[in-house]
């Protein structure tokens, strides 16, 4: 379908950025340097020096970012981690997956991790809590650290869909990813800063967990960029296959740079949807970006909670809106994870009521307006069909 207000921009950002993309994938090309090579160096310290760590492991996805940070971490059999169900099921994939048991807790009205049902979730076989920073906005990393530190519990963050986010402690701003032992990132296609397939990275200011890292992402051998003559044909232990291509580096090194004005950018198309929609009563909107307090909102996504959500989709569909409905279906509620011991009414509510709207640096004013008139005429017919 050729929609009026596609939901992602690939094609718009690729046409704005061409020459510079074109130059780094050609230079790599002409180099050779297609595994391990400067390009995925310069960008770990590019991109952990942003998020205010001091080591950065480039990795195949998330997903693997995730993975590798549990079993860095010795996290495995008779293990619990704390997590949330709203999430992409690799989060809790990646618990189940290092032997260890995920212990989910529910959600609060911002749709991130409620640290007030952290303790209770608390035994004596607890090792870790993934706090998911979901739709560009942080959990509360204040209380979730505190509630660590009195448990001696590892911190490992989710912020796949939170890079450039910030929560304010009493110290300052800190970005999302600069509070725990690792933090994962993601930089899929659709993500604040995505690269042309799929790419991942965890930062840390652990040395020795880093080194370790930087093992275990190739099979416990070294890159040539920290390799010493000592380490030559050496292979330090077992280990695993996830590799940041060196061609996503060097197209993710040209994006960095816009990351702040595309950051912006989002948070002012943030401000038009509020400014349109906030009267609507049928809709809950995300927290507007001029009041904010303790939080610095990315928007990686638009997420209303709306009445009617299903016919709301269809409706906008035939309007030539593009949008996105995540997980119908909770995580804990999947037949096949086995799962539904966890009782979530906050999650479960949620998963009803929840659509993204289309939020990029590339859409219009004009677009964005369209997408306000179409769902206040959604409303509009609502409203008159019942009187």
């Amino acid at each position: 379908m050729n929609y009026k207000v596609p939901f992602v921009g690939y094609k718009l950002q690729y046409q704005n950025l061409k020459k510079e993309i074109d130059d780094a994938i050609q230079g790599v090309l002409k180099r050779g340097d297609l595994i391990l090579r400067k390009d995925v160096e310069d960008f770990e310290k590019n991109f952990s020096s942003f998020v205010g760590k001091k080591y950065g492991i480039g990795v195949g996805c998330c997903t693997d970012a995730l993975f590798l940070s549990l079993f860095g971490a010795g996290i495995g059999k008779g293990d619990e981690v704390i997590t949330v169900s709203h999430t992409y099921v690799a989060t809790i994939d990646t618990i189940w997956r290092v032997g260890a048991k995920p212990i989910l807790v529910d959600v609060g009205e911002d749709m991130e991790m409620d640290p007030n049902l952290i303790e209770k979730a608390i035994t004596s076989r607890t090792k870790a809590i993934v706090p998911v920073h979901l739709d560009g906005r942080m959990s509360d990393m204040g209380k979730i650290m505190k509630i660590a530190k009195k448990y001696n519990l590892i911190v490992i963050e989710d912020a796949a869909q939170a890079i450039g986010a910030k929560f304010k402690e009493s110290a300052g701003w800190r970005k999302a990813g600069s509070f725990g032992l690792t933090s994962c990132f993601s930089f899929y296609p659709a993500k604040l800063l995505g690269s042309f397939g799929d790419a991942g990275m965890i930062c840390t200011s652990d040395r020795k967990l880093a080194q370790k890292l930087y093992l275990l992402r190739d099979h416990g051998e070294k890159p040539s960029y920290l390799r010493t003559k000592k380490d030559k044909d050496k292979i330090a232990f077992f280990g695993f296959n996830s590799l940041l291509d060196n061609i996503q580096a060097a197209v993710l090194n040209v994006k960095l740079k816009y990351l702040p004005g595309w950051i912006k950018r989002r948070r002012e198309i943030a401000g038009i949807y509020d400014q349109g929609l906030e009267k609507i009563k049928e809709i809950v909107l995300p927290v507007p970006p001029i009041n904010q307090g303790s939080y610095f909102d990315v928007y990686q996504n638009y997420i209303i909670r709306a009445k009617n959500r299903n016919d709301l989709e269809k409706y906008l569909e035939k309007r030539g809106v593009e949008t996105l409905v995540k997980w119908r279906i909770p995580n804990h509620l999947q037949p096949g994870l086995k799962l539904s011991r966890f009782k979530l009414s906050q999650t479960e509510k949620i998963s009803n009521e929840v659509i993204s709207l289309p939020i990029y640096p590339e859409l219009t004013n004009r677009q964005i307006r369209y997408v306000v008139k179409c769902v206040k005429d959604f409303y509009r017919g609502l409203v008159s069909v019942s009187s």
